[in-house]
C-alpha cells in the first residue's frame, strides 16, 4: 500500500469533518476509554466519531491535526492488510510530527484480523474509536483478543424521542397534559412509525426509495457478497418471508419448507447460517419463548427488523406489524444484555408478545382493542402469566388507544405506542 494515497485520505477527512453538519445525539462517552461501535448501516456510528472530534475541536481539547480518520470502505484502501494497518501511524507521523493521535477507524471489519492491531493501540495508551457493521465484532472470540481495553456499544437509528428534537419540538414536563403539544407529537409519529429512524430519511420525499437502497446495500453487501452465498434468491426469498411473519413464532422447519417450496435446495445448516448472516448484518434480530429449553430456544423464535422503515420496505397494509416490531426495537434498545436475562415472549398456554424478567414486565401488543373480544384475549394473556410469573406490570401497548384496566390480580395500562416510547425512554 502506497503511502501517499494513506496521507490523501487523512488529509481529505480532516477537511470534511470540520464541515459536517451534525444532528447532535445525547450519546455520552467517558474521557479516557475506548469504544467499539456496532449496529446496522446508516443508524450514526461514524457520525458519534465526527460529533466526538467537532466536540473536542469545540472545548479546546484537540485540534483537527490531532484526529487521524479512516474509513475502511474507501474503495483506495479496499486491498490493506491487517499487517498493514501500522502505516497509518507512519503516515500519521510523517505528515504532523510527534503528535499522539485520536485515532477513528470506520467499518473495520472490512481488514480480517483487525483486533489485534486494536489491542495494540489500547496497549499503546491511544484513544480509540471503532465501527462495524457486523454482530460478529461482538463475538466471544474478538472480546477475549480485545481484552477489557475496549467499551462495545451498539447504536441504533433514532429514537421516536431524538426524532422529536429533530423536528424541532422539545417536550415540555407533562407535555401530554398539553394539548398543543399532544396534537404535535401525533402528527409527527405517523411518519416516524412508518419509514423508522434513519436521519438521512427525515427531509426526503421519497423515502422508500432510499430505503431500499439501503435495504440492497445490506443484502447484497454486508449478507451476501461477504459470506460468498451463491443462492440469492434463497436468502431474498427468507428475508420477505421473515417480514411477513412478524408477530408470530417461526420455526426454522417452516422457513426451510417455504425456501424449498419456491425451488430452492437448502440444507437445515444452510437455512441457520443465512438467519445468522441477516442477524449478524444487523437486518434482523430475534427473541426467544421464556419457556423454551436451550435447544428449543434455537429452533423457534420471534424475528423482527432493526428498523420500521426496513420492514415497511415489504409490507402493505401492515400496521399491526410495525406497532409489533417498534415495540420490540425499543425493548431489546433498553433492556436486551445476554439473551438469558433480556426479551422474550411467552407461550405456553396463553400467548403474551414480550416479557421482560428483570423488570417483573409483561406487555401485549394490540392495533386497537375497541373489539370486545380483543380486549378479554389481551387482558386474559396478562392475568393468566401473572398467576405463573409474579408480574409486577401489565401493559397493552395501541395505537392510539389509553386506560387503564383494574383486576385483583393485575392492574394493566393501555396506553398509545408514540406516548409509551417517551416514556419509555
Amino acid at each position: 500500500m502506497e503511502k501517499r494515497i494513506i496521507k490523501a485520505i487523512i488529509a481529505e477527512r480532516q477537511k470534511e469533518i470540520r464541515k459536517v453538519q451534525l444532528i447532535e445525539r445525547p450519546i455520552q462517552f467517558e474521557e479516557n476509554m475506548n469504544y467499539v461501535l456496532v449496529g446496522i448501516r446508516r443508524a450514526g456510528k461514524s457520525y458519534q466519531m465526527y460529533q466526538d472530534i467537532q466536540n473536542r475541536i469545540k472545548t479546546g481539547k484537540a485540534e483537527i491535526e490531532d484526529c487521524l480518520y479512516i474509513n475502511f470502505e474507501d474503495e483506495r484502501i479496499a486491498l490493506l492488510e491487517a499487517s498493514e494497518l501500522g502505516l497509518l501511524l507512519e503516515c500519521y507521523s510523517e505528515m504532523f510530527g510527534n503528535r499522539k493521535p485520536l485515532i477513528y477507524l470506520d467499518e473495520i471489519q472490512n481488514i480480517v484480523g483487525w483486533e489485534k492491531f486494536a489491542r495494540r493501540l489500547a496497549d499503546s495508551k491511544y484513544r480509540v474509536f471503532i465501527t462495524g457493521s457486523n454482530a460478529s465484532m461482538l463475538s466471544r472470540d474478538i472480546a477475549t483478543t480485545l481484552g477489557g481495553r475496549y467499551i462495545v456499544r451498539e447504536i441504533f437509528p433514532f429514537s421516536f424521542a431524538e426524532y422529536l428534537s429533530y423536528r424541532g419540538l422539545e417536550l415540555k414536563k407533562n407535555w401530554e397534559y398539553d394539548p398543543d403539544q399532544r396534537v404535535q407529537v401525533v402528527r409527527l409519529f405517523d411518519s416516524y412509525f412508518h419509514f423508522g429512524g434513519f436521519a438521512e430519511t427525515f427531509l426526503l420525499q421519497d423515502k422508500r426509495e432510499w430505503i431500499n437502497s439501503l435495504y440492497q446495500k445490506i443484502l447484497l453487501g454486508d449478507i451476501i457478497a461477504r459470506n460468498e452465498i451463491r443462492n440469492g434468491g434463497a436468502i431474498r426469498l427468507l428475508s420477505k418471508k421473515l417480514a411477513e411473519s412478524v408477530m408470530q413464532p417461526t420455526t426454522q422447519t417452516r422457513l426451510l419448507h417455504i425456501v424449498k417450496s419456491s425451488g430452492s435446495n437448502v440444507s437445515r445448516n444452510t437455512l441457520a447460517d443465512y438467519l445468522a448472516y441477516m442477524d449478524d448484518a444487523y437486518l434482523t434480530f430475534s427473541i426467544p419463548n421464556f419457556t423454551d429449553t436451550v435447544a428449543e430456544r434455537a429452533s423457534s423464535r420471534k424475528r423482527y427488523y432493526y428498523d420500521n422503515g426496513l420492514l415497511n420496505n415489504f409490507l402493505f397494509d401492515g400496521e399491526a406489524k410495525l406497532l409489533e416490531n417498534m415495540v420490540a426495537i425499543h425493548l431489546i434498545k433498553c433492556y436486551q444484555k445476554l439473551e438469558e436475562d433480556g426479551v422474550f415472549f411467552y407461550n405456553k398456554g396463553v400467548e403474551v408478545d414480550f416479557y421482560v424478567p428483570d423488570k417483573a414486565m409483561a406487555i401485549q401488543v394490540s392495533y386497537s382493542i375497541d373489539d370486545p373480544m380483543t380486549r378479554e384475549r389481551e387482558v386474559r394473556a396478562l392475568r393468566k402469566m401473572s398467576e405463573v410469573f409474579p408480574i409486577r406490570k401489565g401493559i397493552i401497548v395501541t395505537r392510539d388507544e389509553e386506560q387503564t384496566i383494574f383486576g385483583e390480580s393485575l392492574d394493566i395500562e393501555v396506553i398509545p405506542v408514540w406516548k409509551w416510547l417517551l416514556r419509555a425512554e
